[in-house]
């Protein structure tokens, strides 16, 4: 399976940052190997101008949210019609910052990822327990709710993304027994052509190792992706797939 390794600028990045992209691309000696995808999720407001400036290279470019309906009056909101019609290829549903900081609930993670799959994008979906989750034992629990509540009942692509909740920012991972143990209990939930990255400060220093458990087909990263230089060892670090 080829890994996708995607990265997640968050509320961060301006037209200047476009440069991060040019420097990523020319570690690449102009392009990307073809035996593993890039995506860079970046503010919508540099979606349509990276989709076009990086057509040739294959980095791909993706949304970092979408509203569930196609158009309305939903004053701020932006629709997975609107990002396809920008050039993205992929969007990010359910991030834990979406859901504590937006009460997104798995009903509403769902209903936007069938709008990203009907504007003929593919969502990445996230999933992931808090601390006090896990230290209750009870972190498969719940990713198992929230696979259920979110993911729809399609035969399209779709992108499951593990990030537990206590380790997004802040320098904390997971062990790698604990990475395995979610991973082949969301696969046993989920298509064996469902990719399934992990996702939680993933860096240079540890990529290798968790990109070598098995069930992890690529990262979503945060943080280290605004920088080529941080970037490019972890895309380089996924074992090549065809």
């Amino acid at each position: 399976m080829k890994p996708l390794i995607a990265g997640n600028w968050k509320m961060n990045g301006l037209a200047a940052s476009i440069a991060q992209i040019e420097s990523l691309i020319a570690k690449f000696d102009g392009a990307v190997p073809d035996d593993r995808e890039v995506v860079i999720c970046p503010p919508a407001t540099l979606v349509a101008t990276m989709a076009t400036q990086f057509s040739d290279e294959a980095i791909q470019i993706g949304g970092q949210d979408c509203h569930a309906n196609t158009n309305g009056a939903h004053t701020g909101d932006i629709s997975a019609a609107m990002l396809s019609d920008a050039g993205a290829a992929f969007v990010i549903v359910g991030h834990s910052e979406r859901r504590a900081d937006h009460g997104e609930n798995d009903a509403i993670v769902k209903a936007k990822a069938k709008a990203v799959l009907l504007a003929g994008l593919t969502p990445i979906i996230c999933v992931g327990e808090t601390e006090a989750d896990r230290k209750a034992g009870r972190a498969l629990d719940i990713v198992g709710m929230q696979l259920d509540g979110s993911v729809p009942d399609t035969e399209d692509e779709i992108v499951i993304a593990y990030e537990p909740v206590w380790a997004i920012g802040t320098g904390l991972t997971p062990t790698i027994e604990d990475i395995a143990e979610m991973h082949n209990f969301i696969r046993s939930k989920v298509s064996q052509g469902t990719r399934l990255l992990y996702g939680g400060s993933v860096k240079a220093k540890n990529a290798e190792e968790i990109l070598a458990v098995a069930n992890v087909n690529g990262a979503l990263v945060g943080g280290a992706s605004l920088q080529a230089e941080d970037f490019y060892p972890i895309v380089m670090a996924a074992p090549g797939g065809s």
